[in-house]
């Protein structure tokens, strides 16, 4: 059985006992979080279930492992002939989540 939830502005393809990297989530390590924006669902026997958007009653139960940052990037601007440079830099933080369980709810 898998599913595509939708988490931070992305959609993944889970399956029970995958690790998924997400944007930031408000919670502690070792918290269980429940994902209700499921848009699509294919169970064991084949059968595929769309939402419009979300299908109702499904859910995904996931464990927070721990919370992480990405890689450091850097802005760059510069106006040629202005005497103007910028340089800034963004770490994005990212929550590693680990899949429990996928509930149809139908």
């Amino acid at each position: 059985m898998y599913a595509v939830i939708h988490a931070g502005g992305k959609q993944y393809k889970v399956e029970a006992g995958n690790r998924i990297r997400v944007e930031r989530i408000e919670s502690n390590a070792g918290d269980k979080v429940e994902i209700t924006a499921v848009s699509l669902l294919k169970n064991d026997s084949g059968d595929l279930l769309l939402g419009t958007p979300w299908i109702d009653g499904a859910r995904v139960l996931a464990s927070v492992l721990r919370h992480t940052q990405g890689d450091k990037i850097r802005i760059f601007k510069k106006k040629r002939r202005k005497q103007f440079k910028r340089t800034t830099g963004h770490r994005q933080q990212y929550t590693e989540l680990r899949i429990e369980q996928i509930e149809a709810g139908q």
